[in-house]
């Protein structure tokens, strides 16, 4: 018969156990092939935090996901538009300014930043553009136009692949049609919904995880971010990334604690770890995507400083803007023509 005290020192001990390791172990939410494995192995070697990873595909899916609850993520990395909804839901904290020394890292230009000025909730992960990627070799016409999807070439007919992120996609088809960002306009939303309509008959694929697709040459054409396309290119060089002429957007990924996170001490000695610019060129140099931080450049690979893909060429920057969150009314429009696409 097993002793009632014995029992009781069991259970005291596997609970101290169970919070030993929940204090050694941090749970990163993430976009997908996003966070370099050589910085996690990094912070767990400093801290002896090891940390856990689970990918998303799109800011909606990381939304609805943190929204159910009993997740047990500690960080979050959401884009900018997105950045004020998970603080006007409660589902992020504040950050503890006493744990990150390195706040001050993050760059002028984007520590007064319109969706968290001061930095308050959230620090740079990575920032970037939406663009197009076209393997020449399929076509060598102008790359720079959002038509490539919109109204695609027949030689690239069945050959697109469009990332399933539904502002930027929106967002391009408003631009495509004259409209303004977060435009409510109802006849251009109508023409939007047409255009979207049609043009998905002429795509293969809305595929997050697209760079192997676009190096072996499955898909010839596409919607993307800058960084990927980067990747692609690395590999082959038939691959171009596109400023679309009829409007493109930059953006940021920015990463938060959870209001919910099981470590948050972990979480803010993490997000103090990126802050430091040799950690953040681990991000950039995994990625392929510029970050928002002080120095991290002389950490950075050669080929990041004067890449097509990341520094912008001058005659496309009147054609940039930077991404913004729509009202809830205008989203909600969107999130209905998003649906029937997608069905």
């Amino acid at each position: 018969m097993n002793h009632p005290r014995i029992l009781a020192l069991g259970a005291a001990a596997l609970m101290a156990s169970t919070s030993l390791a929940a204090a050694n172990t941090l749970n990163l939410f993430n976009w997908g092939n996003y966070t370099p494995p050589d910085l996690l192995e990094a912070f767990e070697e400093e801290t002896g935090i090891r940390v856990t990873l689970t990918d998303f595909d799109s800011n909606d899916t990381a939304l609805a996901r943190v929204r159910q609850g009993g997740h047990g993520f500690d960080i979050v990395v959401p884009s900018n538009n997105f950045v004020q909804i998970w603080i006007d839901e409660g589902l992020v904290q504040p950050l503890d300014m006493d744990m990150i020394p390195n706040h001050g890292n993050i760059d002028p230009y984007w520590m007064d930043s319109d969706f968290d000025p001061g930095r308050q909730w959230s620090v740079p992960w990575a920032w970037g553009t939406t663009g197009m990627v076209v393997n020449t070799s399929a076509y060598d016409g102008d790359p720079n136009t959002s038509a490539i999807i919109f109204d695609p070439p027949e030689v690239l007919r069945g050959t697109i692949n469009v990332v399933p992120e539904m502002s930027d996609v929106m967002q391009l088809a408003i631009r495509f049609h004259g409209g303004e960002q977060c435009s409510g306009d109802m006849e251009i939303l109508r023409e939007v919904r047409e255009t979207l309509m049609e043009a998905r008959n002429h795509w293969l694929a809305l595929d997050y995880g697209s760079i192997d697709n676009f190096v072996a040459g499955d898909f010839k054409a596409g919607l993307n971010w800058n960084g990927a396309a980067m990747r692609a290119r690395l590999q082959n060089d038939d691959i171009v990334y596109g400023y679309p002429r009829e409007g493109f957007s930059i953006w940021m990924d920015n990463a938060m604690v959870l209001a919910d996170a099981p470590n948050p001490e972990a979480a803010m000695k993490f997000i103090n770890f990126i802050l430091e610019p040799q950690n953040a060129a681990k991000i950039s140099n995994f990625a392929r995507y510029a970050n928002g931080v002080t120095g991290s450049e002389e950490f950075m690979d050669e080929v990041m400083i004067d890449a097509p893909e990341i520094v912008i060429p001058e005659e496309f920057l009147e054609f940039a803007e930077f991404s913004q969150m729509c009202p809830p009314e205008v989203t909600d429009i969107y999130a209905r023509i998003w649906t029937e696409l997608l069905q």
